[in-house]
């Protein structure tokens, strides 16, 4: 049968590729990443088919959106609670639920999940059903591990912050907790939507510094200023009245949505002192009305997001500037791979060129939607990002030659048991109580998914 090469994505790599050391035989080879990810990452080359009836962006998203996955891929988490130096809390869901099951020095993908999402989003366990079960099972024997943010997936709000799509100290902490408990393990990224957007910002921030060895980003929107205005007002390129009216009407006002419901939900701990900022902007996000984004994170999250400096931002513009992370792709040091759909109809603009950084792939399909990527798999709907994924985390968590000396700031627990960063001590957290067994295939409270 003839390829289709429309349906062939483009993958772009800089000028020249990084060179990098890989575990052979009987030996180590300098293999460069373009290399690297044409033979042992072939499923990346591969053609997408959509499912004839999902033919376009809207509706491989809306399906995502709509859909009951409940069914699929069924994952057990085993889930930490860790206090933050601020107040704040987070939920660290790890898998195989059974921890006895895994070696302590086997890979660990560290997840970051999308805008109000958590460890039980499908297109998170479509991955790590297959990458936390046993080589014998057909899967890659890793460990995983959510990070689920501040208030999402069930997980307390006890300070008055939030999170966003810039806001990485949280990642910061929680890489210093999974690095100190595995200190021997390799730590391999992977983000969606929002949570990709957070990873990249970290990856860039830390530079050498970065305690995750490699970066896979799903969806990410990599310029925020023009994805949001993009969902508001439609493009040139995009006139018709369906995609204007869906971008305000459902996708925009959806996610601003959400993000009220989840605020609602945190609404007596983030006012808990009402004269503080956050209560404030609290009072006021709790009244929207079916908010764009725009509109939610002009009234909260430039405030909420994050904590000073450099919040709060005079207006969402500002805050967009800031906390895109297109710019941050240059300072990468660990290989990474940005996977994107040209008719995502949230993520309107994919800069393509990779900061002329020569550890960075980027690919882009013709068709996928937002996190959607559906195509008929034997007997069942499938995701074609599943498998380039996997091979992916497979070369940079098992292929590549790990450098041994530990990543990152030297760790130290601090008198009162916070774990801390020299030269960084204003981060720290300490494990506090409840957590236990989490079923991820249920869903604490009803947001819109797959965002």
């Amino acid at each position: 049968m003839r390829r289709n090469t429309s349906r062939i994505p483009i993958v772009h790599f800089a000028s020249n590729p990084a060179l990098l050391q890989v575990n052979s035989r009987n030996d180590v080879d300098h293999v460069s990443l373009k290399a690297l990810v044409e033979t042992r990452c072939k499923s990346l080359f591969s053609e997408f088919r959509p499912l004839w009836w999902l033919f376009n962006g809207h509706l491989q998203t809306l399906y995502c959106i709509a859909r009951d996955f409940s069914k699929d891929d069924p994952m057990w988490y085993h889930r930490t609670y860790l206090r933050l130096a601020d107040g704040g809390t987070l939920g660290l869901d790890f898998a195989p639920a059974d921890q006895a099951r895994v070696k302590k020095d086997v890979p660990i993908i560290v997840v970051q999940h999308g805008l109000t999402g958590g460890s039980h989003e499908p297109y998170i366990r479509a991955i790590l059903n297959r990458a936390c079960a046993s080589v014998e099972e057909g899967g890659l024997g890793y460990r995983a591990v959510v990070i689920n943010f501040r208030g999402c997936a069930g997980v307390p709000v006890t300070s008055p912050l939030l999170y966003s799509a810039g806001h990485t100290d949280d990642t910061r902490t929680a890489l210093m907790y999974i690095a100190h408990q595995y200190p021997d393990a390799p730590l391999v990224g992977l983000g969606f939507s929002l949570g990709s957007n957070v990873l990249t910002r970290y990856l860039g921030e830390e530079g050498d510094r970065s305690r995750l060895q490699s970066g896979c980003v799903l969806a990410c929107s990599h310029v925020l200023r023009s994805m949001y205005s993009l969902l508001i007002i439609s493009p040139p390129f995009f006139s018709s009245l369906v995609n204007s009216f869906t971008g305000r009407y459902l996708y925009s006002r959806g996610m601003g949505s959400n993000l009220v419901r989840l605020v609602k939900h945190h609404s007596d701990a983030l006012m808990q002192d009402p004269e503080h900022e956050v209560a404030k902007a609290t009072r006021i996000a709790i009244t929207l009305k079916n908010p764009t984004m725009s509109k939610f994170d002009d009234t909260f999250t430039k405030i909420a997001g994050g904590p000073s400096p450099p919040f709060p931002f005079p207006d969402a513009d500002t805050y967009y500037i800031w906390v895109s992370s297109h710019g941050m792709v240059q300072n990468i040091k660990v290989p990474f791979l940005s996977i994107n759909s040209a008719d995502d109809p949230v993520v309107r603009h994919v800069p393509m060129d990779g900061g002329g950084n020569g550890l960075v792939v980027m690919a882009l399909t013709k068709n996928g939607g937002h996190l959607g990527w559906f195509q008929a798999g034997p007997g069942y709907v499938d995701r074609w990002t599943t498998k380039p994924v996997l091979e992916w985390l497979k070369v940079v968590g098992r292929d590549l030659v790990h450098d041994l000396k530990p990543r990152g700031l030297p760790l130290f627990t601090d008198n009162d048991g916070f774990l801390r960063e020299k030269g960084r001590e204003r981060l720290g957290c300490r494990v506090f109580e409840g957590g236990g067994l989490i079923d991820g295939n249920i869903v604490k409270y009803r947001v819109m998914q797959g965002l």
